[in-house]
């Protein structure tokens, strides 16, 4: 299974989630992390990895082969032994590295992704229409979508649900922080929220390489929600997919006490508190 992970706005954690997916997969699942942000990367800093082995190397193995063996050849281990491809820190390495890595529609990533129980996490950042990691959305089985869920980043995601419907099966929206309830969201936009990742610095620090993980990452708030994920992730297409029959109806005022906004699928009307 080859999952795509972005947002369309802002930083709402994209990496860590990749990470947080993937530390939290059930037993049967074979994850690993692969750093495909235009922007560069950030895990093998983060964890004081080495560059090499990485994206670069395996996109120079993907000018040779595409066998679902060669994606494990450019991995390393994180501490608690998830392994992970690590992205160039500069962003015109990443770039230059996803070049190769999607030719003939990321076939490097989905020969790997297409193994028994393999699930393939790709970081992709923050993804726009001229995105070099494009490709491989589109080559995925399944979307995440990460927003914060104010009014500020819902606005742009309201009017780019319908495209994002167009690039996989399977786009999947899950909030980050606080904000707007689920609830309201999904009522708004017309989606089906998948989950939601919490405000979790513990958790966090962990994923960032500050803390030592030992197994406290699934009792974290962070772990909790990222476990929670897996079921729908795993699941087939809903029939009430992103792009599908919004209401027109506003937002309340979330119960965070972020200013009252109006957000839907054609317009945002901030007022004030």
């Amino acid at each position: 299974m080859l999952v795509a992970l972005c947002s369309f706005k802002g930083s709402p954690g994209v990496t860590t989630s990749a990470l947080a997916i993937a530390a939290c997969s059930p037993t049967h699942a074979q994850p690993v992390v692969v750093e495909c942000d235009p922007a560069g990367g950030d895990i093998f800093a983060r964890f004081r990895l080495q560059p090499i082995p990485g994206l670069v190397s395996l996109a120079a193995a993907a000018r040779r082969g595409v066998g679902p063996g060669v994606l494990a050849q450019h991995t390393q281990r994180l501490p608690g032994g998830l392994p992970v491809v690590v992205g160039p820190a500069g962003a015109e390495q990443a770039r230059a590295a996803l070049g190769e890595i999607t030719h003939h529609q990321a076939a490097v990533l989905r020969a790997a992704a297409d193994q028994d129980g393999m699930v393939v996490l790709a970081d992709c950042g923050r993804v726009d229409p001229d995105s070099p990691a494009l490709p491989i959305v589109r080559a995925a089985d399944a979307l995440v979508l990460l927003v914060h869920a104010r009014d500020d980043e819902l606005a742009h995601v309201a009017t780019r649900l319908d495209t994002a419907a167009r690039w996989t099966p399977k786009p999947c929206l899950v909030l980050v922080g606080n904000g707007y309830p689920t609830s309201e969201v999904a009522r708004v936009l017309g989606v089906g929220v998948m989950g939601r990742i919490p405000h979790d610095p513990k958790g966090a620090a962990i994923l960032s390489g500050t803390a030592h993980a030992g197994r406290g990452l699934q009792r974290t708030p962070l772990g909790r929600a990222a476990t929670r994920i897996w079921t729908p992730l795993s699941a087939p297409p809903t029939v009430a997919p992103v792009g599908s029959q919004p209401s027109t109806k506003p937002v309340p005022p979330p119960r965070s006490g972020l200013p009252v906004g109006s957000v839907t699928r054609t317009s945002v009307n901030r007022t004030q508190p």
